[in-house]
């Protein structure tokens, strides 16, 4: 096949790349311009996509002996990316910027354009895995990205190719130094990519200003003043600007955040229990919505917040009743479904939380059976 390998400068990507090349694909490589101003994109090894990044993505496929491009997606990437991301967070949400690229950048605007020129599909080093178009965790827990990975529709998983997937992260660094590749050892980025600081309330207040709303108990009596609800997040504990704990001690954590009257509320980490998860915007990686209720283990963030649950559709988006109750779940984050089989590797569906309940419910243990 004729391949696309989207080249970060980053180890996993050539890995990726010179994984095609050893299984008979046309390979050309391409590194993504995400910006204007590629300098202000990394501080260290935070960032990406940076001057110094896309000189490693021509290095790795210069070893590699393939054609290399760079394209400019800097106006698509602010718009659906970045743009996104801070309206999400003024409207009181807690976006996955990770998630919207893959969806919006690399498997959609990348993978069109590549198909335009006759490519079959798009490499990438993302830890993955497909079999037959069935989106799997990674082998290497701690690097699995098939959250992020959730919101690409079947369409989109048949183009796609995760060749490091099933190799732990050190064996991949060992294969790199193997090959020549310069990139072996060079640190992982982490944070937002577009935020290397790494202080995403200094940047979002940057972008948003001031927007100056009230501190609130559960019993509504008003603690504090902030500067905008861009501040803060679901299941926060810090840097709420209070002077102490609650009167018995026990940490506050923020409970809810209303974006139209700019007000945080705050409370004992309890309050945080959710029992039903509201979706929109569902995504079923079969290509086909089920007719009913759906076993599946629900994951509410990249790492971690996972439970035993029953999702069935609910018009263009999902209701999640969960088995067992999850905290710290936010409007705007990700619902990922896995496969409830001893493994739980395999991605059911995901959509994009829009709300949720904390009353516990009885009609989950009726509904489940219904779906065996």
């Amino acid at each position: 096949m004729k391949v696309l390998a989207a080249m970060s400068g980053g180890v996993d990507s050539a890995v990726a790349a010179a994984r095609a090349v050893d299984a008979g694909h046309e390979v050309v490589g391409v590194h993504l311009a995400l910006s204007a101003t590629p300098g202000t994109l990394r501080t260290g090894s935070r960032g990406c996509c940076s001057k110094e990044d896309a000189g490693d993505a021509r290095r790795a496929a210069d070893v590699l002996g393939i054609p290399f491009y760079v394209w400019d997606f800097a106006d698509r990437f602010k718009e659906d990316v970045i743009d996104d991301f801070v309206a999400a967070y003024a409207a009181g949400e807690t976006p996955n910027p990770c998630l919207r690229c893959n969806e919006k950048i690399k498997f959609s605007a990348l993978a069109d354009r590549a198909v335009a020129l006759g490519f079959d599909a798009v490499v990438t080093g993302h830890y993955a895995r497909l079999d037959d178009g069935v989106l799997r965790r990674a082998v290497d827990a701690d690097k699995d990205q098939s959250y992020v990975l959730a919101v690409l529709t079947a369409g989109q998983l048949t183009r796609a190719m995760f060749p490091v997937g099933d190799t732990p992260k050190p064996q991949i660094r060992a294969e790199a130094a193997e090959r020549g590749l310069a990139v072996a050892n060079k640190p992982d980025s982490h944070d937002i990519c577009f935020i290397p600081s790494g202080d995403t309330r200094a940047f979002l207040g940057a972008k948003i200003g001031v927007r100056p709303g009230a501190i609130v108990d559960a019993d509504g009596r008003k603690l504090g003043d902030h500067d905008g609800v861009h501040g803060f997040t679901i299941g926060q504990r810090k840097g709420l600007g209070l002077p102490g704990p609650a009167p018995d001690g026990r940490p506050r954590y923020v409970t809810g955040i209303d974006p139209d009257s700019g007000t945080v509320h705050v409370g004992a980490v309890e309050e945080l229990e959710v029992w039903t998860v509201h979706a929109e915007r569902a995504i079923w990686t079969s290509g086909s919505v089920p007719t009913g209720p759906v076993e599946c283990v629900a994951q509410v963030r990249a790492h971690g917040g996972t439970a035993p649950a029953v999702a069935e559709a609910d018009g263009s988006g999902l209701v999640v009743r969960l088995r067992e109750p999850l905290t710290g779940v936010a409007r705007g984050q990700a619902v990922v479904l896995y496969r409830p089989d001893e493994l739980g590797d395999i991605v059911i569906g995901s959509g994009t939380i829009t709300g949720t309940d904390r009353t516990p419910h009885a009609a989950v243990a009726d509904t489940a059976e219904s779906a065996r």
